[in-house]
């Protein structure tokens, strides 16, 4: 499996590299963009798409569908971590970079990185149609499209930091918001990307979309579990929650994920490789 994934994030590291070569000249702006792209991420979403993809069995090529949410998730870390959002002064264990670039060129970056994403669904697109034709390659990207841009919006994760910014209450109702609209969407982006370009039925996208709630909640309460160690005011499932219901409710979580994964006939060593990842890395 690690072979696997290996093989997976070389792909990935050398369309980052080729990607941000393309952006234009070299440039201050640029240079914050490739600063932020290799911070050392773990390209964990970007594998999900490539996952996906390759459990349908059709060989499609979506690696330009993985850079499109590996550009959208580094764009929202970027402005989250400015000083009027969370005003971070580390993002894996290095400078953020407003710190580094400036905060108008972190700006910028951010704003680079989301149409360079819109633009990897064309490219996308633009592969898929010598496979299956230009009508149904348009038809995916638009659908692909509506799904991102909802996603990345009001309903999703723009609104997501906001609440997260300004929560009106403290209590689990608001938390599970935050986590879904901040965390969870760019997941269930993942999915639909690997999903459509790689060849699957879109009339089983709303169990794709349950299949990609489940494990990003499970991520979530993973990651919350871990930062037990690591004290910080933020309210997170565990501290509300508490050890033993939040390792339940975890649970529960990859339980639905896993049972989703056979209806989709998803269930590849690779996503059934996530699920047993999260339970092992949340014992506590």
């Amino acid at each position: 499996m690690r072979k696997k994934f290996y093989s997976y994030m070389k792909k990935i590291d050398s369309a980052v590299n080729t990607a941000i070569s393309n952006m234009g000249s070299d440039s201050k702006l640029r240079q914050a963009c490739e600063y932020a792209l290799n911070s050392g991420g773990k390209r964990f979403r970007p594998l999900l798409v490539l996952s996906v993809a390759e459990a349908l069995g059709n060989g499609y090529n979506v690696l330009d569908s993985a850079l499109c949410i590996e550009f959208f998730h580094t764009a929202s870390l970027i402005a989250d971590d400015l000083p009027c959002m969370d005003d971070e002064t580390k993002r894996r264990s290095k400078p953020t970079v407003h710190l580094v670039y400036g905060e108008s060129v972190a700006l910028l970056a951010s704003y680079t990185l989301i149409a360079a994403a819109y633009e990897k669904i064309h490219t996308n697109a633009e592969q898929l149609k010598e496979v299956i034709g230009e009508a149904k390659a348009y038809k995916i990207s638009a659908k692909a499209l509506q799904l991102v841009s909802n996603l990345a919006g009001l309903n999703g994760a723009t609104h997501g930091q906001f609440i997260d910014l300004y929560p009106p209450d403290n209590s689990l109702e608001t938390l599970r918001k935050v986590i879904y609209q901040k965390t969870v969407t760019l997941f269930e982006i993942s999915f639909y990307l690997g999903w459509l370009f790689g060849g699957g039925d879109t009339e089983k996208l709303p169990l794709v979309k349950a299949c990609a709630y489940h494990l990003g909640m499970a991520f979530q309460i993973a990651d919350d579990l871990n930062d037990l160690d690591h004290p910080t005011d933020k309210s997170n499932f565990a501290k509300l929650l508490g050890i033993d219901l939040s390792l339940q409710e975890l649970n529960e979580h990859l339980f639905q994920y896993e049972a989703h994964l056979k209806e989709l006939g998803l269930d590849s060593p690779e996503m059934l490789f996530f699920a047993k990842a999260l339970q092992k890395g949340a014992k506590v």
